[in-house]
């Protein structure tokens, strides 16, 4: 099916490639969901691979959260969009694939992007991936990067796409690759996009345009490192934070260094204060190259973490979801492969603390608690992998060691100012061990999905994302220290 779709015409795409699509998810989804290491409770594509969170937002009085999806492919091919609405963050409803490569500027891709609400309308943008025929890199030649806009009055229905900007719009440090558009609007009702860019001098970098109406852009300013830190920045993001404003990028070609930069390619965020500040209150400029120079933080220290998106919500709270997943990872996302790979982590709520980022699944989330696990030999049966586990006040220190054993070959760890999470055997498909530095440990918080895991540490101070596959249908979790209270709820 993947190549038949990649074999048709444009105009077949836009004829047939719908209903084809559709009819492929209905004889395919009730497979899918059946599979053994399907989710409860974690966004997934109904079928295919499913990547990065794309239009996060608010509008007609549901969530939106679109997505990169290959519903033909299981390890990734032709690019679409899918929908998924919520009216909490909690139950979804799919919405379809309202996006298609099936436009001479999005033929070969429909790449990320967001949304924005003005006007009683929301605003998409997305990359429109082209590659040209003939002996082309696609990073100095052959690609075209295109800024496409479709409009919608009811979050439902799409108007027809408009081709924003394209390679000539760019500056002239750039190579082919720039993608990825973020849309935020200023206080004075104009608004600014970025866009995450590969430089000539493999240097990674966000440029930052405006506009105010949504339809005519113009360049601003150039970010990027004095030294290359990565050669290319994807998923850019800027947005305040509790007075502080925050640039967020995914850099690729990051060596690692230590406890950081464990995974092949890297998610974090530079906060900008009084003394780091690159970009003044209003984001104008003289169209000159600035230079980052606050320090780089991970957003998550585990195997399976990349591409997130923020969005605000109509009470002013800053949400993240990210891809459970990292592009090019030598370990496997789904052992099994049967139709699917791949979902979302759960929204987390950010809040500046003590000079970094705090990530806390949203409260809604309590809504899944079903019943209280209660301790069988001091162990925790979580019934079909899925649950939530709190251990709160815990004596744990640069002296103090404590452990939380999660199946047979997968151990959460402290000692000596280290958090360790380890994989010893299959059920970590070829994942090892990722490290966190950490002055103590005094709370954990542990969500179970099945054949996923997230762990907040210190109310989210860290945050630990990975992957996980049970031979067997439940999960059996033990806490190895001192703890003066354990919560464990069935999900």
């Amino acid at each position: 099916m993947e190549k038949r779709a990649q074999g048709m015409s444009l105009q077949q795409r836009k004829d047939d490639l719908p209903e084809i699509l559709r009819r492929f998810e209905q004889e395919n989804m009730q497979k899918v969901a059946a599979e053994k290491y399907r989710c409860h409770f974690h966004l997934m594509a109904p079928v295919g691979w499913l990547n990065d969170p794309n239009g996060l937002s608010y509008f007609g009085d549901r969530y939106h959260v679109f997505f990169q999806y290959s519903p033909f492919a299981v390890n990734g091919g032709m690019k679409l969009w899918g929908h998924y609405t919520s009216k909490d963050l909690v139950q979804y409803k799919y919405e379809g694939a309202p996006f298609l490569p099936d436009e001479t500027y999005d033929k070969d891709g429909v790449f990320s992007g967001s949304a924005i609400v003005w006007k009683d309308k929301m605003y998409l943008f997305y990359t429109g991936n082209v590659e040209e025929e003939g002996d082309h890199d696609y990073i100095h030649s052959g690609r075209g990067a295109n800024v496409i806009r479709v409009i919608s009055e009811d979050g439902e229905h799409f108007s027809a796409k408009q081709c924003i900007l394209t390679n000539a719009d760019y500056p002239a440090e750039c190579t082919n690759q720039v993608r990825d558009p973020k849309l935020f609007q200023m206080t004075d009702g104009t608004f600014r996009m970025v866009l995450g860019a590969w430089l000539q001098d493999d240097k990674g970098a966000v440029l930052l345009y405006s506009s105010t109406d949504l339809e005519h852009f113009n360049f601003e300013q150039l970010y990027t490192t004095e030294k290359a830190f990565g050669y290319m920045w994807e998923c850019p993001d800027i947005f305040a934070l509790d007075g502080h404003r925050i640039l967020a990028v995914c850099p690729q070609g990051v060596p690692s260094e230590a406890e950081q930069y464990q995974n092949i390619y890297q998610s974090g965020y530079f906060i900008e204060t009084e003394e780091t500040r690159t970009v003044d209150a209003s984001f104008k400029g003289t169209k000159e190259t600035r230079t980052v120079d606050a320090s780089f933080i991970e957003w998550d220290m585990g195997f399976d973490f990349y591409a997130p998106q923020t969005f605000e919500t109509p009470a002013g709270r800053r949400i993240l979801i990210g891809w459970a997943g990292v592009p090019d990872a030598e370990y496997s996302s789904n052992p099994t492969n049967e139709g699917w790979q791949h979902s979302l982590t759960v929204p987390r709520e950010l809040r500046y603390h003590n000079g970094k980022i705090y990530q806390l699944p949203i409260r809604e989330l309590g809504q899944l608690r079903k019943k209280e696990i209660l301790p069988e030999k001091e162990s925790y049966v979580l019934d079909n992998g899925c649950g939530e586990l709190i251990f709160d006040g815990i004596a744990a220190s640069s002296s103090a060691a404590i452990c939380v054993q999660i199946g047979i070959g997968c151990s959460l760890s402290y000692e000596k100012g280290l958090v360790t999470l380890q994989f010893t055997d299959d059920s970590g498909a070829g994942r090892g061990k990722r490290v966190a530095r950490c002055e103590a440990v005094h709370k954990i918080q542990i969500l179970m999905d099945v054949s996923i895991l997230e762990i907040y540490i210190n109310d989210g101070e860290i945050v630990m994302t990975s992957r996980i596959f049970f031979p067997e249908k439940d999960a059996t979790v033990r806490f190895l220290g001192q703890a003066e209270m354990i919560q464990a709820w069935q999900l």
